[in-house]
């Protein structure tokens, strides 16, 4: 259902818009998509933006710029919520809440394996393994399993790198594993430390420690010191660990979830609880129209985040959802099972919900005091360069290589929101002397901004090339031939004759010196900042080129070894260095080997 005219009469659209549940976008001059919204009933949630005033002058100003109203029905709300939150995703539409967040949420993961592997994990949770979680960061994965190691020291390392160990690893020296791979501990007693991690992991820690205290006992009693002296080192760790739970309120799986709102900017911080331990917490920092209340903030952020999290029972917030319970419905319908969505009103879930609402503040308050940081910076640039406005957005280009070898460009992106790692860019540097940087840059900038000029991507206020006036002319004779150098202010950034920081020369077309800013400039640390970044975005990309390269070609050279084996050898022993060290029965064990081959392997490295 469309209104076509360009003057939209929203009553005559009204009167024969459905009341069923769907899905509405609004569309502004030019075609330009305003807003996406679901809805139980379309007649009665589009016909409340134009019958009454709202009184929010976001809202008014949208419902100003209304030129057509397109609708899809759906057959349940919940299927409206899933259209909706796609629709936004794809398409961004100005007025709406966008929450942009593209990692999956990760688990703690215990392999099926004899002596299982503790590992961090991203991804599908299918097959024979155990996994623990969702956590809210990496960080929290990563600082549990350091709590794991010490207290049970069970093993990190790959099946690959655990199957060919002939003496005890570095993790074995410093008390983070007990050296299964080469028998020092009984599969009986992994089996029993890998049991207590998981008890730990599910909320047991109280019964585990009173089990652990009895077992202490009953080694002193024995005279077993030494095993003594463990178990009571274990109790003294678990009790620190539970210590950090105890605010949970004995729930065993819920979501906190509070807003700290701001005119321009805001903050959403979700804590996880599951098996009664608190996982810590995720900030998610949502773009939104100004002045959007904390009300919608909250319930797009639910309505958008338990599409693809699976959502615990209890999800507690901090401002109550005004969508009449749809959000409730749908989230409940999707899962499968009831998920309550309340504010608490006292106890230990108040607690833990205040917690969430002075976190939520203070990592607004930071994120704020960045952005005016930030925004001086891009002010002084602006003044620096005498470019029209502040950039919005900085890219910066640098060249990678040993020696010539494997030359690769880095493009990196900053906006006013710092680094934009989803537009940065390498390029693999061919058919070139290697060595030439000029060449490379020249390269690197032509490939980027021919992409640009056929409406691939955008084009920067502010070009940083990392080098001096030869890397500058470089890109400038490449930005010439696509008759794009006077769409950007671009600039080169050398180290400077002692290559000391805050000694930078930045090098311009229209200047025969260079130009040196204060140590202290808020520009210069910027622009520091963005070549830093790019430097360190080349490296990365030349290192995992150059050994890539370097495996195959000390693979490439053996008769009868093609692309499938080399895989199965480098999946099975973990790595060239491995493959190394084995010997001809192992190798032959690979599918694929034959022993002539295996033979033919083992003599090319002996």
């Amino acid at each position: 259902m469309t209104a076509e005219s360009r003057s939209f009469d929203p009553r005559a659209f009204l009167s024969q818009l459905s009341t069923s549940p769907g899905v509405y976008r609004m569309y502004g001059a030019g075609d330009e998509l305003l807003y996406v919204g679901k809805a139980r009933n379309l007649r009665k949630r589009v016909s409340s933006y134009f019958l009454r005033a709202s009184g929010n002058p976001r809202i008014e100003s949208m419902v100003s710029q209304i030129q057509r109203v397109d609708v899809t029905l759906t057959h349940t709300e919940d299927e409206a919520l899933l259209l909706e939150a796609a629709l936004i995703k794809d398409q961004s539409p100005r007025y709406n809440v966008q929450y942009r967040d593209d990692k999956s949420y990760p688990y703690l993961r215990f392999t099926s394996h004899r002596y299982p592997r503790i590992a961090f994990y991203r991804g599908a949770t299918n097959g024979a393994d155990r996994y623990f979680g969702p956590f809210p960061s990496a960080a929290a994965v990563r600082e549990t399993l350091q709590t794991l190691q010490k207290l049970f020291h069970l093993r990190p390392c790959r099946d690959s790198f655990f199957a060919h160990r002939d003496r005890p690893c570095l993790q074995y020296q410093i008390k983070r594993c007990s050296a299964p791979c080469v028998g020092l501990i009984a599969p009986e007693d992994y089996a029993r430390d890998l049991a207590n991690a998981a008890r730990l992991l599910e909320g047991k820690g109280e019964s585990l420690a009173q089990d652990l205290t009895t077992e202490m006992q009953r080694a002193a009693d024995t005279l077993d010191f030494e095993q003594a002296a463990k178990l009571r080192d274990q109790i003294a760790a678990l009790k620190r660990v539970r210590q950090s739970q105890s605010m949970t309120g004995g729930a065993e799986d819920i979501d906190v979830i509070a807003v700290a709102a701001h005119a321009s900017s805001s903050c959403v911080t979700v804590i996880s609880v599951r098996d009664g331990v608190n996982l810590g917490h995720r900030n998610h920092f949502p773009k939104h129209p100004a002045h959007t209340p904390p009300e919608e903030l909250l319930e797009r952020f639910v309505s958008q985040h338990y599409l693809t999290q699976k959502p615990p029972p209890e999800v507690l917030l901090s401002h109550p959802l005004d969508d009449g319970g749809v959000s409730e419905e749908a989230i409940s319908q999707h899962a499968g099972r009831r998920v309550r969505l309340y504010c608490p009103q006292r106890g230990a879930k108040l607690r833990l919900l205040e917690m969430a609402v002075s976190t939520a503040a203070q990592a607004l308050s930071s994120r704020l005091v960045e952005a005016a940081s930030m925004d001086q910076r891009l002010l002084e640039l602006q003044r620096v360069f005498e470019l029209e406005h502040p950039p919005r957005r900085i890219e910066c280009f640098d060249i990678s290589h040993t020696q010539g070898e494997r030359a690769v460009a880095s493009c990196v992106v900053f906006n006013e929101d710092g680094p934009l790692k989803s537009a940065y860019r390498k390029f693999n540097i061919e058919g070139i002397v290697g060595g030439d940087d000029y060449a490379a840059i020249a390269q690197a900038v032509s490939r980027r901004f021919a992409r640009a000029k056929a409406g691939e991507g955008s084009i920067p206020d502010l070009l940083l090339i990392d080098g001096g006036q030869g890397q500058l002319n470089a890109a400038l004779e490449a930005l010439d031939e696509l008759e794009m150098a006077q769409e950007m202010r671009v600039v080169g950034v050398a180290k400077g004759p002692t290559r000391k920081p805050g000694l930078e020369e930045l090098w311009m077309p229209d200047l025969e010196l260079p130009l040196r800013l204060p140590a202290d400039s808020p520009a210069l640390h910027l622009i520091q900042r963005v070549r830093d970044e790019a430097h360190r975005f080349a490296i990365t990309g030349h290192r995992g080129r150059r050994d890539k390269a370097r495996i195959g070609s000390d693979l490439d050279s053996i008769e009868g070894l093609g692309p499938a084996r080399r895989k199965a050898l480098l999946q099975t022993f973990g790595g060239l260095g491995q493959l190394k060290r084995a010997g001809i029965d192992e190798l032959a064990q690979v599918a694929g080997i034959s022993r002539t081959l295996a033979e033919r392997i083992y003599a090319h490295f002996h």
